[in-house]
């Protein structure tokens, strides 16, 4: 292993406790954001019932439904993350790749986004306006228009500078049907890079640490890479963007929904040298680690070399690799076989292992 250089400051970790509550707990805690376990409660027992129907019961990454004759995707999602600008991006573009890549996951062509702004009061001008010139950049070259907003201020002391809010719709093309329900034993899983650098890069900028290298985050839009693999075929059956939660978490999702077990093999997941490293020293799992420009992909296996050797050919799936497969055995649960040739239990997270990182 090569030499770390120290942190820059002693590490703090007294306020990274996240309480595990039980479902009937009175108040909210960190965890029901993290997209693992406590996340899963708050939405079927609380949202799901409060606002029903049969599109919502999907609970992908953006809704698939049809309008005047059209299939759209359909998504919404929220941006806190501390800081605003860290090592490979800001706020600005998280927030326009983010629901990009939802869209995306559902095999949609994205198309137009809305943006809602939250500003607290005090915050530079300045640096809202950075903000906004990359939210721009980013929309360009995912091939998308932000065609609507809304701006808020909050007083000073209510809010952390600035949040936003993106909704997206997209065309899903003719033939295309991605979901968990599709997966059956004998799917490939194939993950298309490196994974764990969001998360790390954020943490390094947070708590001013140095791990020896640079990290930065992965963000991108996925958009250009699922038409590549849609090219091939459309016969995919689930894409998923392991954000909040890592790849563990979006593992652990569709195992569920599909009633399908997953073997993940350790030693081929793809964890950059860095962020192995960094998660050592902060005592961190990889596949837990918030990644904002990777997909992983349950393949029919008679398309699985095409569609990884079109992935490969991507800029954005250059290091793509086949992990896993699906399987009968252990149905809604995920197993790692370790390189020693033992094998573990990878659990949906109960919380999330570095709060705000999206």
């Amino acid at each position: 292993m090569p030499d770390i250089a120290p942190p820059r400051t002693v590490l703090d970790v007294t306020g990274w406790t996240c309480p595990a509550p039980l479902r009937d707990h009175p108040r909210v805690v960190m965890g029901h954001g993290g997209g693992g376990a406590l996340s899963a409660e708050l939405v079927e027992h609380l949202f799901a019932p409060a606002f029903g129907g049969e599109v919502l019961a999907q609970l992908g990454d953006s809704a698939a439904v049809s309008l005047g004759g059209a299939r759209l995707a359909f998504s919404t999602d929220s941006y806190v993350v501390r800081p605003l600008f860290f090592p490979g991006g800001c706020i600005g573009d998280l927030a326009v790749n983010g629901t990009v890549n939802d869209l995306a996951m559902s095999g949609a062509v994205p198309a137009y986004l809305s943006c809602g702004f939250i500003l607290e009061e005090g915050v530079e001008v300045s640096v809202v306006a950075r903000i906004a010139e990359a939210m721009g950049a980013a929309a360009r070259a995912a091939g998308v228009e932000v065609a609507t907003g809304d701006t808020k201020v909050v007083e000073s002391g209510h809010g952390d500078g600035v949040y936003i809010n993106t909704s997206g719709i997209g065309l899903i093309p003719e033939g295309v049907d991605l979901r968990p329900q599709r997966v059956v034993p004998g799917d490939v899983v194939i993950v298309s890079g490196e994974i764990g650098l969001h998360g790390v890069a954020i943490m390094s900028v947070r708590e001013g640490l140095e791990f020896g290298v640079d990290i930065e985050s992965d963000c991108a839009g996925l958009g250009g890479l699922v038409r590549s693999m849609l090219a091939v075929t459309p016969d995919l059956h689930v894409l998923r963007d392991p954000t909040r939660g890592g790849l563990a978490a979006s593992l652990n999702e569709i195992a569920a929904a599909s009633g399908t077990g997953v073997v993940l093999h350790e030693g081929r997941v793809p964890v950059p040298e860095a962020v192995a490293n960094a998660c050592a020293i902060l005592g961190l799992d990889p596949l837990y680690v918030a990644n904002e420009g990777k997909l992983v992909a349950f393949v029919p296996r008679e398309h699985a070399e095409a569609v990884l050797e079109a992935m490969r050919a991507h800029p954005l799936g250059r290091r793509a690799a086949v992990i896993g497969e699906a399987v009968e055995a252990h149905p809604g649960m995920v197993v790692a076989r370790t390189g020693l040739g033992g094998t573990r239990v990878v659990d949906l997270p109960i919380g999330e292992q570095l709060p705000r990182i999206c």
